[in-house]
């Protein structure tokens, strides 16, 4: 019998994903995801606006081309063709960058009975048991006492949340129940637990002294790589595919846009990936923030113009894209029958009738409209009655914005797990549909 080889590169080549692949391995967390995405940028030739003066003499955020802007774990990127004025419509593609997590604590250092640990918050509604007995990293950021800022991602295992043996809990496999306080701490070694042990690590990880080291925002990382699955090599799987696999898509979207040279009369195109989408979207570098819409009024014409800004934004749309429910085929009972959706049957319109989702009919037909464009395939996510959905950043954004909004994005099974998977025709399928959108005058 023979042994079909593991899927590699030339396999995530050959599927079109080692792009992909390579931006989920550089995007541990949010900080490094919106790094990554403005040295792409950069590469294009885009340019760097610092906020909070977009727009400052010499800083024209209308001037035809590319233009991106980071806060924090947070990117604004546009794109103006060449006489294009304050008045053009605009395309917004919108995603977040944040993930469920374990987030280590300001005071992390415990441990009991010889072990050494990390005290940790959990970050957004993960499914707690995929956490355990992985191989877990670090990422985030450090903060010097001189206010530098530096990137820390250990890309290597470090942390473990170790289960309880079977022998020890005969129960386990009717129901597990886990204290996130007790049973989520990570083991990171043997001995005696002694107060800045992390601070020292960190310190020897990055060069400086222990005591330059004023705070920390870090996470814990699954550190597997992003795989083809199945028979036919017709999945992918990866960590932070919610909902990263839009950040890229909308990215990608945004480059090819760029380089097509886009026509004076095309609209202005916009990608927003913000932060903190799992844990409400409340937040400065959030949806409910100001960043998004203090840009989109600069690219209206400004406070100045009121008149004109409601003008630009009644004749605008975003696409809120976020990750789906794909069936499960082991809980029938959960779907709404007639709007099942699966791996490669395209991305899907989200739809719900108290706005847990921003789609309506309007921005439905658009949707249908880019797809056809583009020729991609798409489907219909609603929920059944009896089981409500989450929601995205697209009802924040219609609210705050008054644009509008239509939900999509593309099915996956264990979503806000530590390891997700979709189809691996879906995220070129987004990537060309945000293009259609992104670009479509009508």
């Amino acid at each position: 019998m023979t042994t079909a080889p593991a899927a590699g590169q030339d396999d995530l080549e050959r599927a079109g994903l080692a792009d992909l692949a390579a931006f989920l391995r550089a995007s541990p967390g949010p900080f490094h995801a919106v790094a990554e995405a403005a040295t792409r940028l950069r590469a294009e030739g885009f340019t760097e606006h610092r906020w909070p003066r977009p727009g400052a003499p010499g800083d024209d955020p209308l001037r035809p081309g590319g233009h991106w802007l980071v806060r924090d774990g947070a990117l604004i990127a546009w794109v103006v063709p060449a006489g294009a004025t304050a008045g053009a419509p605009l395309r917004i593609f919108a995603a977040h960058t944040d993930s469920p997590a374990l987030r280590i604590k300001p005071h992390p250092d415990t441990g009991v009975a010889g072990w050494r640990q990390l005290g940790v918050e959990v970050y957004g509604g993960a499914l707690w048991n995929s956490w355990l007995d992985r191989d877990l990293g670090l990422a985030g950021r450090v903060v010097l006492r001189d206010g530098t800022v530096l990137p820390v991602f250990v890309d290597r295992p470090l942390l473990r949340v170790p289960q309880l043996a079977i022998h020890l809990d005969r129960s386990v496999n009717q129901g597990l129940t886990l204290d996130p306080q007790r049973q989520l701490t990570p083991v990171w070694g043997l001995g005696r637990v002694a107060a800045g042990d992390l601070l020292e690590f960190l310190a020897a990880e990055l060069g400086v002294a222990a005591g330059d080291i004023a705070a920390h925002d870090l996470i814990t990382v699954e550190l597997s790589p992003p795989a083809l699955l199945g028979r036919d090599r017709e999945l992918f799987a990866a960590g932070r595919l919610d909902n990263l696999v839009s950040v890229h898509a909308g990215l990608d979207a945004l480059l090819q846009l760029r380089a097509a040279d886009p026509q004076p009369d095309a609209p202005i195109s916009v990608l927003a990936a913000f932060d903190h989408e799992e844990v409400g979207s409340d937040t400065a570098t959030g949806a409910g923030g100001p960043l998004l819409g203090s840009v989109l009024t600069l690219l209206a014409g400004g406070d100045q113009a009121p008149g004109v800004r409601a003008g630009v934004f009644a004749e605008s749309r975003c696409l809120s894209v976020d990750v789906t429910h794909a069936v499960h085929p082991g809980y029938l009972d959960r779907y709404e029958p007639e709007h099942l959706c699966l791996p490669n049957g395209g991305p899907a319109l989200k739809v719900n009738a108290v706005q847990r989702y921003a789609t309506d009919a309007p921005g439905a037909a658009a949707w249908t409209r880019a797809c056809a464009r583009a020729g991609v395939p798409s489907q219909v996510f609603v929920s059944r009655n009896t089981v409500p959905c989450g929601s995205t950043v697209g009802p924040i954004l219609a609210t705050r914005l008054g644009i509008r909004t239509v939900d999509v994005g593309i099915p996956v099974l264990s979503m806000h797990s530590v390891r997700e998977l979709c189809g691996a025709q879906d995220p070129a399928r987004l990537t060309a549909a945000a293009v259609a959108f992104l670009s479509d005058p009508v």
